[in-house]
């Protein structure tokens, strides 16, 4: 604090019109003790502030005098009221102090002008402290995820296959925010059903990895089918909760995770496709982050 006071660092602009309150008290003509009068006053609002918290003192003079001396006076003052404040009303730790001497708008009325002003915040702002300061909070850097250096799927016949993770839907998780929507590739299902192929098995572990990778990853799962409008048999919704329940048997919990059925509403393709290529990109999984 005795660095502060020595420096008289410059407070911001915006701390001086956002502060809820201030307080002032004034000296006589170049004096920088106060009188019985204003010294009884501060001591009220110490006593009537003990829960809260100074942000700033600012000192301040008339014209009268040179201005190198009302920048000493104005210091002085401030010295005066921190002194008086001092292990008595909690300050923030980037506490700072300010004399302007005279370089401050002037009242017609001198003895305003010979004062110093207190910025604080009463106890029931000081939740909202950094708001009311227009202080933004410092970004949490995300941790580096660690995925395994190889991941195998199990077969039906007790062997294991190693599945190579696609860097590509890793970097577009990683990267992805609330609400966008990333398609899994090479998740294919039976015709007409809802039974998931078995070429599908390494894609689906690849997603299991990555979701027990990313601890705090939560999807939506998102089915879609091609070929006619609607979906009469909610083959959508039955296909992508085959694909959540897949993760939830294998580690992932259930709060993680939720899904639905969009059917034919949301095609890449116009219906009806011209093509198999076309029927192939309608008929699709993608998820959706819900928070990550």
């Amino acid at each position: 604090m005795k660095k502060s006071l020595a420096s008289l660092l410059l407070l911001c602009l915006p701390l001086l019109i956002q502060a809820q309150d201030q307080f002032s008290v004034y000296f006589d003509s170049n004096k920088h003790e106060l009188t019985k009068i204003e010294e009884d006053r501060l001591k009220a609002w110490i006593n009537g502030n003990k829960d809260s918290k100074v942000l700033a003192i600012n000192g301040y003079t008339d014209e009268d005098g040179t201005v190198g001396l009302n920048d000493t006076l104005a210091q002085r003052r401030v010295t005066t009221v921190f002194n008086s404040i001092k292990g008595r009303i909690n300050t923030r730790d980037d506490f700072k102090t300010r004399s302007f001497g005279e370089l401050h708008k002037q009242s017609k009325n001198k003895a305003e002008n010979r004062k110093v002003t207190l910025y604080y915040l009463q106890k029931k702002d000081l939740a909202r402290e950094n708001e009311v300061l227009g202080i933004t909070a410092a970004p949490v850097k995300r941790q580096p995820v660690k995925y395994p250096e190889k991941i195998y799927m199990p077969k039906p016949d007790g062997t294991q296959v190693e599945v190579v993770l696609d860097k590509e839907l890793i970097a577009a998780i990683e990267a992805g925010k609330p609400g966008d929507i990333i398609r899994l590739k090479n998740i294919n299902f039976y015709e007409n059903s809802f039974g998931i192929l078995p070429e599908s098995g390494p894609r689906l572990t690849e997603l299991l990895a990555i979701m027990k990778a990313n601890k705090n990853l939560k999807i939506k799962i998102q089915g879609h089918i091609c070929c006619m409008e609607g979906d009469p048999r909610d083959l959508s919704t039955k296909r992508a909760k085959q694909v959540m329940e897949f993760l939830n048997k294998n580690g992932i919990e259930k709060s993680r995770l939720s899904f639905e059925g969009l059917g034919t509403s949301k095609p890449i393709n116009p219906l009806p496709e011209k093509d198999e290529a076309e029927r192939a990109e309608n008929r699709r999984v993608e998820i959706m982050i819900v928070e990550n």
